[in-house]
This record gives structure tokens, sequence and C-alpha cells, in this order.
């Protein structure tokens, strides 16, 4: 391994998929080493990278959530973490996970370090609740509990999501048919009043005192895209405005105010996101992302500027000035229709690459498409072109 002598800092970025990190680091003045789950063929070419999943001609890429733990990625690390100045995490690895011999580490961690009654989903409401609009919330520690609820409040919906976690995995509509087929719940479950409407969030910087509201997104899932009571996280449209919602101009107000008001109350550093859920009721608080969130690369896009630098300034108790909004910005995961045998794709929109000839499995997350635009009719068109040509060009294997 090449290690740069001077005295530039060595910056480790870990997570599930640290691509668009690594691209923004690489503008800044570090030696960048990366360790991730996926390491995609569109991947930035740097020295120090490992991986957990090796892509290779012919072979599947298996069933993420079967294969995917943060411990794993943490062993993977073990030479980095030593060599490491900073510490920047990504969605999937979090401080909690710094636990036992990796726990010494936790200090060069830029960002949060204590979020327990954040990532505790349960912890979370029973803090807020008082003060802020919030799904009634339950934590269950069987499934007779959670029948019970369901059975006590008739006139209500409700959901069962897990304790802690995020992109909406594992999150269930309660009903008669789910409740038949659950088997256990061993402690680390929560009972949610579902809540009808519009799924939004919030991006704001903290310092740990002071708090410095970015900008706010239209929170997409998949049951924005006609799956039923599925709220898998598919991406998102950047900024919120009238276009995007009738009443974007007083809402986007009101989750300034929240926003700025929660990250200052949990004393959270760098980039946060809160996510909210908006409808006739008024603004329901859902929870908080205590890290980097989805909407990264939009962010970059409307900005024009180096967000991965942002987040770290605020680390260091600086906030930057926030530039000027320059267009829309939409993300949108692309979900396998069936098996596929990747083979490269002529669209100058798309990112986090599989491997050609490797196996993508029916349901798992095949590519990003991230685009931009003045126009949001016409971003929003481009992007539904490029998801129906990638879904015409699927290959069964």
């Amino acid at each position: 391994m090449s290690i740069n002598s001077s005295s530039i800092k060595n910056l480790l970025i870990i997570g599930i998929n640290t691509r668009c990190l690594v691209e923004s680091s690489l503008k800044l003045d570090y030696n960048v080493f990366s360790t991730s789950y996926f390491k995609t063929a569109d991947f930035p070419n740097i020295e120090n990278v490992k991986c957990i999943l090796e892509e290779s001609d012919g072979e599947s890429c298996g069933s993420f959530e079967e294969l995917f733990s943060p411990e794993n990625i943490l062993k993977e690390s073990e030479e980095y973490l030593e060599i490491a100045d900073e510490i920047v995490l990504q969605t999937g690895v979090y401080a909690s996970d710094f636990k036992g011999k990796y726990s010494k580490y936790k200090s060069k961690i830029m960002g949060n370090t204590s979020v327990e009654n954040i990532e505790d989903k349960f912890k979370f409401y029973e803090k807020i609740k008082k003060n802020y609009l919030t799904p009634m919330t339950f934590k269950v520690n069987n499934v007779d509990e959670a029948i019970e609820i369901y059975k006590n409040y008739e006139e209500k919906q409700f959901i069962l999501k897990p304790l802690s976690g995020s992109g909406g995995y594992n999150i269930n509509l309660l009903n008669d048919d789910s409740l038949n087929q659950l088997n256990d719940i061993e402690n680390n479950w929560i009972v949610q009043e579902y809540i009808s409407g519009v799924n939004v969030s919030s991006s704001t910087l903290g310092t740990g005192s002071e708090a410095k509201h970015m900008i706010n997104s239209r929170l997409l899932t998949a049951n924005d895209f006609g799956e039923k009571n599925n709220f898998t996280y598919i991406g998102n449209i950047t900024p919120l405005t009238e276009e995007i919602y009738s009443n974007a101009n007083q809402l986007n107000k009101e989750m300034k105010e929240i926003s700025e008001k929660l990250i200052k109350e949990f004393k959270l550093v760098g980039s946060n996101g809160v996510d909210f859920i908006a409808n006739e009721n008024g603004l329901y608080v859902i929870e908080i992302n205590p890290r980097i969130q989805g909407t990264y690369e939009c962010l970059e896009n409307v900005f024009k500027n180096n967000m991965l630098y942002a987040h770290i300034q605020a680390c260091k108790g600086n906030l930057i000035e926030i530039p000027k909004i320059k267009e829309y910005s939409y993300k949108k995961i692309i979900y396998a229709n069936k098996t596929n045998k990747f083979k490269p794709l002529s669209l100058k929109n798309i990112y986090d690459l599989p491997y050609n000839g490797s196996i993508t499995e029916k349901g798992e997350p095949l590519l990003t498409i991230v685009d931009k635009n003045k126009n949001l009719k016409k971003l929003i068109e481009k992007v539904k072109l490029t998801t129906e040509k990638i879904a015409s060009l699927e290959n069964t294997y």
C-alpha cells in the first residue's frame, strides 16, 4: 500500500455504496480510503479501496439483505481504521456499530457518535412526542402485543417497522394477512400509526450548538410508483417547490423551523436529515437521519457545491454559506424487474453500475438514475424515459 507521507490527512469513507462520497473527497485535500459493500463499475479509480461484494461475469450478486452486515464492513476496514485520521460514515454503518475492538476508532468519526435516542425509533418518539406532531408509536416485545394494539385501535391503521434501520426496509402495513404471517418479534420492533400523506425530507447542517437549514426535498418510496404499501426508499426530487406540492411555500417554512430546532435539541453535527409526512392535519415528524442522506447527489447538483466539504466543516464547527439553488435534481434507484445479466447501457444519467456480466437478482438494486434540469417537467419526463429504457433493455438470465 502506498501512503503519502506528507501532512495530508487520511480520510476513510465507509458505507454500503461510497461512490458519490469518494468522488467528492477526491476534490479535497485528503489521501482517500474506502470500504463498502458494493464497489460499482463506475467507482472512482483510487488505490486504497476494499469491498465485500466482488462482482464477476456470470456470478450472482445474491441478496443484499441476506449478505450485508456492518460487522463485515468494519472487519474489512481494520487496516484502514488504524491509519485513518478522519472517518466519514455513509448509509449502512453507524457510530453505534463501533463497539468492542472498534470502539477505539470512534473518536475519528466526522459526524454524530452518540445517537442512541435517535436511531432507536421508540426512544426518539418518547423524546419528541410532547412538543411535535408525530405518529402514535408503541414498542412491542412479541406478536401478541402487536395484535392487541391492532385490535384496540380499530379506527386507526398501523405499520410494523424495525426499532432501528433506514431505507424503508422491512416495514409492513399491519392487517389480518400480515399479522397471520408474523412468526416472532424479538424486542426490536415498533408498531406505529400509519399516516397517509406526502413524504418530505429536510437537510440541515449542525455544529452541536448551531443549525443551518439547507434545503427540502420530496422523498420517494416504492409506494409512489404503484407498489401499494411498499415503503422502500426510491429517491428524491430536490428542491421542494409549489410545482411538486401545492402548499410548499408554507411547508418549507415549517420544515426549516422544526429541522433547525431538532438538530439543536439533539446537539447534532455535520449534515443531518429529518423525514416528515405532510397532510391536512399538519406536518408529522417521522425520524432524524443523523448522517449524510440519500439526497447527497441532488444537493451537489442544485447547489453546485461539494457537500462532503460542507459536512466536514460543520463537524469542525463551521457552517458554510448556503449557495443559491441553480436547478432541480432527481435521484431514482432502479430495482431489477427480473433476474438480470448486466450489459452496458448507453445512457449518460445512470450511476452505480453493475460490472458487465454480473447477475442482479429480481428485486435487488440495479443502478441509480441521477439527473438535473431547470425545468421540473422536463426533468421528470427524462427520468421516466430513462426508467422505461432500462426496463426494456433488462436481459433475463
